[in-house]
């Protein structure tokens, strides 16, 4: 049963500065995030920018539960400046390369895979599937546990290897990330055509529409950094 908790960004990107906002966060914050919060970095992609916003990058990071995550802000926000000395010249860099973004808190779902197991299971990809998913009030445990149950398996045949499935925390139970790794930009092809026309995603679709209001997807493409991809914890 994963126990962990997840803080999940979009960053907001300025100009052409994704791959040096990317390598900045990878290489120079990820070994501090470890070392000085046990924050592990799952992975660090950017948006393809034709599936929604750009320029943007969306990062995920793993905290060990709730005391850990209480740990992360309090080294964090116990200064009077709201933030960590240790990260003052990494802020002044990363404020070149980046002007906001959009944060939440996640719980993953009990079958969703530690940073540690997912590596060991190998799941990675060349491009990865993002979903935001607006459910019906106080149900998204209930979405969680069809997904597990009656779309898993469907999805894994059709090429779509489970990263995480995720409710967003300090809501009302209404949202939830699903976060998938594709071996290839065919095998995303392929799923698509899925998508569309194979009979088993319509009746998930169906089924889920009892919970689901909506949902928005994206393409994210790894940084050359991120772990998932390489296999290294940072």
């Amino acid at each position: 049963m994963n126990t962990k908790v997840y803080i999940h960004e979009f960053v907001d990107i300025i100009g052409q500065n994704r791959a040096a906002y990317m390598h900045h966060m990878t290489a120079n914050w990820g070994p501090i995030g470890r070392e000085e919060r046990n924050l592990l970095c799952v992975g660090v992609w950017g948006t393809v920018g034709s599936t929604e916003r750009w320029p943007e990058t969306v990062n995920l990071w793993e905290a060990d539960g709730w005391q850990g995550l209480a740990a992360n802000f309090r080294h964090e926000f116990s200064h009077p400046t709201l933030q960590d000395p240790s990260l003052e010249r990494w802020w002044a860099e990363a404020a070149n390369y980046r002007r906001g973004g959009y944060d939440r808190i996640l719980v993953p779902a009990p079958y969703t895979p530690t940073l540690e197991e997912a590596i060991a299971r190998g799941v990675k990809g060349d491009v990865y599937y993002h979903e935001v998913v607006q459910i019906v009030p106080r149900r998204a445990g209930a979405y969680l546990s069809m997904l597990e149950q009656e779309w898993l398996p469907i999805a894994e045949r059709i090429g779509l290897r489970l990263v995480g499935a995720y409710r967003t925390a300090m809501v009302n139970a209404s949202e939830a990330v699903v976060i998938w790794a594709m071996h290839d930009w065919d095998t995303w092809a392929d799923v698509e055509v899925a998508y569309e026309e194979d009979d088993e995603v319509a009746r998930w679709r169906d089924r889920a529409s009892r919970v689901v209001l909506d949902w928005r997807s994206k393409l994210l493409a790894p940084a050359p950094l991120c772990p998932l991809n390489t296999g290294t914890i940072l």
